[in-house]
């Protein structure tokens, strides 16, 4: 266990925004966790895993937990089917390494995704038609307010686009210690996506993923960032079809509640891609990406970015779009 009081947190959160926190502190196990909990208890705590999907607008006036939990280990097999529980602090990037390596598949789509997997179950993060809930088993939780653990179901977990219950009805109350993962041995891929066409391995989709991600995406540990900053909007129908007739080349997806489309592809238009506004500018090479350009923008200075970038989308397409990443005030 490691405490810290009025630290920086500039090294744990890839926006590499320079606030403080009143406390900071690690643990390595559940019992550890349940000892901060309870020294801790009747203050403000925040669950961080690598911060890497997350805005801090200011100092915080609280308790900041980061998971020292790095282990996964096999729970069985059904048939194909083989189970995976990994904890919560393991970074999911390197948890994909592990079981692609071993021929299993499921995760590798998810490939470079910055975080660990803790977040990928309350962010239900995705990438190339796969999202994290299409695998994911069950949540172990602890609570924070009694210390007592929970197990979650995938349905109990209520997972939605880049959601789930942890970011909606149970936000701030409980730390996800592990989950577990339905893996197959030799499960159909996932290549509807563009540059992943005939791969024959989990391997070697996480070796394309990978590549194409670089590609696109800057590496945090050089340019700050939280990776892509607003989810795509899905519209009605009726408003595609207009918007169509205006737009002929306008990217799309059907989906089940109507039509998605990229929201990349929207602020590219209004022409913001590679714009700066303060220390923040839209990234040259993907324009959902927000960065820390200078190295030493202020919060103020994305949240001003993002909502120009909103309000521009707004104002041409009449399409509302909405950050993805999470603002911690």
């Amino acid at each position: 266990m490691k405490i810290k009081e009025n630290i920086s947190l500039l090294p744990y959160n890839t926006f590499r925004m320079d606030v403080c926190a009143k406390v900071y502190a690690e643990y390595e196990s559940v019992d550890e966790l349940r000892r901060l909990l309870a020294q801790y208890r009747g203050e403000r705590i925040l669950c961080i895993g690598q911060g890497s999907n997350l805005l801090f607008t200011g100092d915080f006036d609280g308790v900041v937990l980061r998971s020292q939990m790095v282990r996964a280990r096999a729970l069985g097999e059904n048939g194909d089917e083989v189970y995976i529980e990994a904890d919560g602090g393991l970074v999911l990037d390197e948890l994909i390494d592990q079981v692609t390596d071993m021929g299993m598949s499921g995760l590798e789509n998810l490939s470079y995704i910055p975080g660990t997997v803790g977040a990928s179950a309350v962010q239900n993060v995705g990438a190339y038609g796969v999202e994290a809930k299409d695998v994911i088993v069950s949540v172990k939780a602890v609570s924070i307010a009694t210390g007592e653990e929970r197990i979650f179901t995938n349905e109990e977990c209520r997972f939605g686009y880049r959601d789930s219950i942890f970011k909606n009805e149970l936000q701030g109350q409980y730390v996800i210690v592990a989950v577990t993962y339905r893996l197959y041995k030799h499960g159909a891929l996932c290549l509807e996506y563009k540059g992943l066409e005939g791969a024959r391995t989990a391997a070697e989709v996480r070796e394309r993923v990978i590549a194409i991600r670089r590609t696109k995406l800057p590496e945090v540990s050089e340019l700050g960032s939280a990776g892509s900053f607003f989810k795509n909007p899905v519209i009605p129908v009726e408003q595609y079809q207009c918007l169509a007739a205006r737009y002929p080349d306008m990217p799309h997806y059907e989906v089940a509640n109507g039509v998605k489309v990229p929201a990349a592809w929207l602020i590219e238009q209004t022409g913001w891609k590679g714009k700066t506004l303060g220390g923040a500018a839209v990234y040259d090479k993907q324009p959902l990406v927000l960065v820390n350009a200078t190295g030493h923008a202020q919060p103020d200075d994305i949240i001003r970015l993002a909502q120009a970038i909103c309000d521009a989308v707004q104002a041409q397409f009449a399409i509302s779009i909405s950050p993805e990443v999470n603002y911690i005030a």
